[in-house]
C-alpha cells in the first residue's frame, strides 16, 4: 500500500475525529492548574478548518480528487491559515513539510521510505518554526519519530508502509511517554506534554488509515497506551475504499464557520442549544461550564445558529468564517488596496474591557483568549482589513505568538510590511502601545515596543480549579495563585491577600508605574486594596485602572 490523495483524505479525515473524542483530555494536560490550557481545541480546530477548505476545493473539482502534491500543498496552506495556538501553528508545519517533500520526490504516493523523508522534513520544519524550542515537548515527539523511520529505511530501504507506520506510532509514544523527564514542569504536573500527545494521534490516524481501522474509538488515548503495549496496531479489518472515508469533504457540507462564547445560560439551555445546532449543521462543539461555553458548529444558515445562540442566552465575541473565503485567502488571492505609507496596529484582546483600552489607542482589535484562540488566519484578515501597508501585530498572549508570526509571514508575501512584538500578555502589549511613534519607521517602532514590553513586569491572579504541584508548593481547588512571570510563587486563600504579595515582588526598587487590569470575575474593591499595598511601599507611584473583562485572571498587574 502507498499514501495516496484519497488516502490522506482518509488521513485527515480521521484526525479530526481523534481530536475531537480527545480534545478535553488533551486540553486538561495542561501544567497550569488554571483552565487555560486549550491544546486539544486548538488542534481540532486547526484540522477541521483545513478540511472545510478541502471540501471547498473538491467542490470546484466536482468532487474529483487532486493530485496527492497539489491537495498536501492546499491542506498546509489552509491549516495555517486556520491555525490556532503554537500547537495549531506547528500542526500546519508538519503538514507543509510533507507537502514539500513530496513534491521534492514527484511521486504521485508515498511509500515506507517517503514516508520516512516525510517525516523527517516536517520535524525539521516544525523545529525550525520555534523561536527557542526545548525538549519534552511536541518537537521531542516529532524528532523522535523522524529518527525511528529513517532508522528503519536506512537498515533497510525496502521498508513496506505498514512496517514505517508502526515504527511511527511506537516511537511516538515512547518520546511521549519520556516528556515529563525532559521538562520539570511537566513532571511537577504529572502530565505529559500536550501538543505531543495531539502529534501522536495524527501518527496513530495514519496507522489506522493504513491498516483500515478508520472508525474512531472511544477512547483513542486509551487505544494509544494499548498499542503501545501490544508492539504496534494489529490488523482488524481489510482496506477499506477510499469512499467509506469521503464524508468529511463531500460537496454540499456546510459553508460557514460559526463561533461564539456564551453567557448568562444553564445546562438544560446548553442542551437545547446542542441539540438545535446539530439539526444545523456539523462539526459541532459545544464545551464549558459555570456560566460560560465556547460554541464551534459549521452551517449554512448562520442567522438560525445566531439566533439559536440568543434563545440559549447571550451570545458574544461571535465570529463567522465563510470557507471559500479561507480557500481563496489560501491560494493567493489578491489583497485589497493599502497606503503604503500608512501605519496601524492589530492587538489581540482577551476580554471586551482590553478590546476596548485597544481600540481607544486606535488600534484593531482581535478577540482571542484561552478556549477561543484567534487563528492566524483572523490575525491576517486583520492585517488587511486596516489597509495599511505598516502594520505591527500585538498578540498579547505566548499561545499565540506564532499564530501572529504565520499571519505576518503571509501578509508580508501579499507585500505588506508586517512586524509581530513580542508581547506575551496583555499588560506588555498596552506597555507596548504606549511607545508608539507614528512618525517613526516600522522597525523602530518594533524595536521600541518590543523592548517597552520586554521591560514590563508581569503578574497576575487566579484560583486553581484543580490539584497541581507549583513552584510555590502544592495547590489545591479553590486556592488563590499569585503569578509572576508567568510563575506561580504565591499560594494563600485571600485573594487581596495574594494580589498584594505578588504586586510587591514586581514593584522591587524602581517601579514607578503600576497597570492594574480587573478580570470578570474580580470582587469589589479588589483593585483598590491593591494599589493602596503599592503605594504603602512607594507613595508616588504612578496607577493606571482597567476594567479588562477577561476571564480566568481576576487581576493582571504589569509594572514599569
Amino acid at each position: 500500500m502507498r499514501l495516496d490523495a484519497a488516502a490522506l483524505v482518509r488521513w485527515a479525515a480521521v484526525a479530526r475525529s481523534s481530536f475531537a473524542e480527545s480534545r478535553a483530555e488533551i486540553d486538561a494536560l495542561n501544567v497550569f492548574p488554571v483552565p487555560d490550557g486549550d491544546t486539544g481545541t486548538n488542534l481540532y480546530l486547526t484540522l477541521d478548518g483545513a478540511i472545510a477548505a478541502a471540501r471547498t476545493m473538491l467542490e470546484r473539482r466536482g468532487d474529483e480528487l487532486p493530485p496527492l502534491a497539489d491537495l498536501l500543498r492546499a491542506m498546509s496552506s489552509s491549516m495555517l491559515l486556520t491555525a490556532r495556538g503554537n500547537s495549531g501553528v506547528i500542526l500546519s508545519q508538519l503538514f507543509r513539510g510533507f507537502a514539500e517533500s513530496v513534491v521534492e520526490a514527484r511521486e504521485e504516493a508515498i511509500d515506507g521510505a517517503g514516508l520516512a523523508a516525510a517525516f523527517a522534513h516536517a520535524d525539521r520544519l516544525a523545529w525550525r518554526a520555534v523561536t527557542e524550542p526545548k525538549e519534552g515537548t511536541i518537537l521531542s515527539v516529532t524528532r523522535a519519530t523522524a529518527a525511528a523511520c529513517r532508522e528503519l529505511v536506512s537498515d533497510r530501504p525496502d521498508a513496506t508502509l505498514v512496517e514505517v507506520v508502526t515504527a511511527a506510532v511506537q516511537a511516538s509514544d515512547r518520546a511521549l511517554a519520556a516528556t515529563p523527564t525532559q521538562l520539570a514542569a511537566l513532571a511537577r504536573a504529572g502530565v505529559v506534554d500536550a501538543g505531543g500527545a495531539g502529534f501522536v494521534l495524527l501518527v496513530e490516524a495514519l496507522a489506522r488509515v493504513v491498516h483500515g481501522q478508520l472508525q474512531p474509538t472511544a477512547d483513542p488515548m486509551a487505544v494509544r497506551h494499548s498499542w503501545a503495549r501490544a508492539g504496534g496496531p494489529a490488523l482488524a479489518h481489510p482496506p477499506a475504499a477510499p469512499e467509506e472515508a469521503r464524508d468529511e469533504t463531500t460537496p454540499g457540507s456546510p459553508a460557514y464557520e460559526v463561533m461564539f462564547l456564551l453567557a448568562d445560560s444553564d445546562d438544560d439551555r446548553v442542551a437545547a442549544l446542542t441539540a438545535r445546532l446539530a439539526e444545523l449543521g456539523d462539526s459541532l462543539l459545544v464545551v464549558g461550564a459555570d456560566g460560560l461555553w465556547n460554541v464551534h458548529v459549521h452551517v449554512d444558515d448562520v442567522g438560525a445558529a445566531i439566533e439559536a445562540g440568543i434563545e440559549a442566552g447571550r451570545p458574544h465575541r461571535i465570529a463567522v468564517t465563510h470557507f471559500g473565503d479561507q480557500i481563496a485567502a489560501a491560494g493567493g488571492a489578491a489583497p485589497p488596496a493599502h497606503d503604503p505609507d500608512a501605519l496601524a496596529v492589530v492587538a489581540c484582546a482577551a476580554g471586551e474591557g482590553l478590546a476596548d483600552t485597544f481600540r481607544d489607542a486606535g488600534a484593531r482589535v482581535v478577540l482571542s483568549g484561552p478556549g477561543r484562540r484567534a487563528a492566524a488566519g483572523e490575525l491576517l484578515a486583520a492585517v488587511r482589513a486596516s489597509h495599511a501597508g505598516r502594520v505591527l501585530v500585538l498578540p498579547n498572549d505566548s499561545d499565540t505568538l506564532m499564530a501572529a508570526r504565520a499571519a505576518a509571514e503571509a501578509a508580508v508575501e501579499s507585500g505588506l510590511q508586517v512586524r509581530v512584538v513580542d508581547s506575551r500578555t496583555a499588560v506588555q502589549g498596552l506597555a507596548a502601545l504606549a511607545v508608539l511613534d507614528p512618525d517613526a519607521d516600522l522597525d523602530a517602532n518594533g524595536s521600541a515596543m518590543s523592548a517597552a514590553a520586554a521591560a514590563t513586569r508581569h503578574g497576575a491572579v487566579t484560583v486553581a480549579h484543580k490539584q497541581a504541584d507549583t513552584a510555590a508548593g502544592v495547590c489545591r481547588v479553590g486556592d488563590v495563585l499569585g503569578a509572576v512571570a508567568g510563575e506561580f510563587v504565591v499560594i494563600g486563600d485571600d485573594l487581596a491577600a495574594v494580589a498584594a504579595d505578588v504586586v510587591t515582588r514586581l514593584l522591587g526598587e524602581d517601579g514607578e508605574l503600576l497597570t492594574v487590569v480587573t478580570g470578570a470575575d474580580a470582587p469589589a474593591g479588589l483593585a483598590e486594596s491593591t494599589v493602596a499595598a503599592a503605594r504603602a511601599l512607594a507613595p508616588d507611584l504612578e496607577v493606571v485602572l482597567l476594567d479588562g473583562g477577561q476571564p480566568i485572571y481576576p487581576l493582571l498587574l504589569g509594572v514599569e
